[in-house]
């Protein structure tokens, strides 16, 4: 590829070459060769772009610390340039060649490669953000605290007086000023793992307001910078909305190694609110754009951009599901928030307007058979003393042949519950979702974030997940029951 400055037409004309976008995360070393004539009356850059936009210089032809050959800019000579790229998130690669006029020279670039091995061997291996993410079922991961114990590691089995964790419903979570740790005037610190500077970071956690006492700046978070003992503040909690998990995304770009901290303030017992924090990840990307993407993904299903195919049974039921965003209008019943943000869209059965034994059937778009065994996650919620009962079933189109999958009934607790089952249907289906009203109007049942994945459930080992076996040709059905 050739660029001539004399087929710029004024100063300061900027010619760029773009490769196409990163799918996957690249780390290792660009290898190019490039010949330049009149190197002073033009400037040769490298950039990486991202999908917002942004640039990041990489290399520049000026800069004899990245060149690995002396020449003369004037020798018209191919001169070999390695640069170590670290790509966690998609980006492009952009060569830049700026003109100060019509006779500033020319470049020349040629034989561009990757290799998985960094150019130098004292090259740091890439951060995997990955290890700053923790959902506290078996421990703190990699977060220390520094004012001794105030964040606690709880458990809270389903109730209805208090939610228990976000990842499940009923696993662990850490709980700040806690009645256990109550102390005014202390301030409880959590630190993540250190993350390297110069890249761009998506954080996303989820915290819940507790107890009764003052909930002003329960939470914040802020980046610690080790090596001049400074923190800077990136957020600070302001929803006042108790017993629901909120969800928080922060995109984190610092030019310096740092950490992120979790911090919980109690200034007197008054003014001392309690807050829980769980499922924190840490992606790279910005998380404008990581959110953009999601939403390409069919295979999950929040409700927020609308049903995602799934549609009322108008033959078979008897009732209704409704989207709905924040508590059910029936009161000690339902949810307070959806489960994906806290603040967001949900499914569920409005009990008032339905009889005692009503049902409502909620269908999935015709899904396509496989061999291989599927995963079917969800979560539900059955909060209320009316409560009746939810059930799961495979719909195979033949008349009278649904076939039960899951099956729950009576009340759960206020907390959200997640679902995992294994299941094998090798021709087209359904997925029914089915609520049956309970006796009292305080029986709406709700659904959220359901997701489909090829390939067993992950989360647990096969003893613990339910599992279904079924063939197309196969008559006989098998009912599971269990909860």
């Amino acid at each position: 590829m050739y660029v001539d400055s004399t087929d710029s037409k004024g100063f300061q004309e900027v010619a760029k070459l773009v490769s196409p976008m990163t799918t996957a995360p690249l780390s290792g070393c660009l290898s190019f060769q490039y010949q330049q004539y009149q190197a002073g009356d033009h400037l040769f850059s490298l950039f990486s772009r991202d999908q917002a936009g942004q640039y990041e210089e990489l290399w520049r032809a000026d800069q004899k610390e990245n060149n690995f050959a002396d020449w003369s800019p004037e020798d018209k000579v191919w001169i070999p340039v390695q640069v170590d790229l670290k790509a966690p998130y998609p980006v492009e690669l952009v060569f830049e060649v700026g003109f100060n006029g019509p006779h500033g020279g020319f470049v020349v670039l040629d034989d561009i490669s990757f290799s998985s091995e960094f150019c130098d061997g004292r090259t740091e291996p890439s951060f995997d953000p990955a290890v700053a993410n923790c959902d506290f079922e078996s421990g703190f991961c990699q977060y220390v605290q520094s004012d001794g114990s105030l964040w606690r590691r709880v458990s809270v089995k389903p109730n209805i007086y208090m939610t228990g964790d976000h990842t499940t419903g009923a696993g662990s979570f850490l709980l700040a000023n806690s009645r256990l740790s109550l102390q005014s005037g202390y301030v409880s610190r959590l630190f993540g793992p250190s993350m390297p500077g110069s890249q761009k970071y998506c954080l996303k956690f989820f915290y819940s307001l507790r107890g009764l006492s003052g909930a002003d700046q329960a939470l914040s978070v802020y980046l610690y910078y080790s090596d001049s003992s400074k923190h800077e503040q990136m957020w600070t909690q302001n929803e006042k909305i108790r017993n629901v998990w909120i969800a928080v995304e922060l995109t984190i770009q610092s030019e310096k190694k740092a950490q992120v901290v979790f911090i919980s303030t109690c200034k007197d017992i008054w003014s001392c609110g309690s807050v829980g924090l769980d499922d924190i990840k840490v992606t790279p990307g910005d998380c404008s754009l990581l959110a953009a993407s999601s939403l390409l993904l069919p295979s999950h299903c929040d409700f927020e951009s609308g049903l995602c195919g799934f549609s009322q049974d108008k033959v078979g039921d008897s009732g209704d599901w409704y989207l709905a965003r924040g508590p059910t209008p029936t009161s000690y019943t339902g949810p307070g928030g959806d489960h994906t943000t806290g603040l967001g869209h949900y499914m569920h059965i409005e009990a008032s307007v339905m009889l005692a034994g009503h049902k409502a059937r909620l269908l999935s778009s015709t899904l396509r058979g496989t061999r291989e065994t599927q995963c079917l996650q969800f979560y539900y919620h059955m909060y209320g003393s009316g409560i009746g009962q939810l059930s799961v079933y495979l719909q195979t189109g033949q008349e009278n042949d649904d076939r039960l999958l899951w099956t729950s009934h009576g009340e759960q607790g206020i907390s959200w519950l997640r679902a995992s089952l294994n299941y094998h249907y090798d021709q087209q289906h359904q997925i029914v979702f089915e609520a049956t009203r309970g006796a009292s109007v305080r029986s709406d049942i709700a659904v959220d974030d359901i997701i489909f994945e090829r390939g067993p459930c992950r989360e647990y080992s096969d003893q613990h997940i339910p599992h279904l076996s079924l063939s197309g040709n196969n008559n006989d059905i098998q009912t599971m029951h269990f909860k």
